[in-house]
């Protein structure tokens, strides 16, 4: 799995042009499902990400996570993290995971995620056409693979 994590002011995301959901400061959450994951990270992976200390204290560290402050978390599916761009011009998403694999580790993720404590959760829809609006404070985007973790 890979997420990119963005601390945000304020963001909104619309569904299939639907009606904007918005949240206040927090955290919004870019998932990707690769062809080889399964769900065994989800728990490991939501507990890392609702734990980062990536807000700032009272001297300005990044000290604090968003459920330290209470905040909010917007989580989007993405398969297009898993873009291959070595040959041409066009990416490939043969790395992605199809819809059948990563819909039920995405509703694992979010499960999790809900569990955990925000503020509020709100979330986009997968394969939807989804628009998406962050002010993203910092900027700050930290980047987790799951791969990584391994080996």
């Amino acid at each position: 799995m890979r997420a990119v994590i963005q601390r945000v002011k304020d963001a909104w995301i619309s569904i299939n042009g639907g009606e904007k959901q918005y949240m206040q400061q927090g955290i919004v959450v870019l998932f990707g499902v690769k062809d080889t994951d399964d769900e065994k990270d989800t728990t490991i992976l939501a507990k890392k990400i609702s734990e980062l200390r990536i807000f700032e204290d009272l001297d300005g560290k990044m000290n604090i996570s968003a459920l330290d402050n209470n905040y909010s978390c917007m989580v989007v599916s993405q398969f297009t993290l898993y873009a291959d761009t070595k040959k041409g011009r066009r990416p490939s998403f043969i790395k992605a995971a199809r819809p059948e694999k990563a819909i039920p580790i995405y509703e694992k993720f979010l499960g999790e995620i809900r569990q955990l404590g925000f503020k509020e959760v709100i979330h986009g829809q997968f394969g939807a056409d989804m628009q998406i609006n962050l002010t993203n404070d910092g900027p700050v985007t930290i980047i987790i693979d799951t791969d990584e973790w391994k080996g």
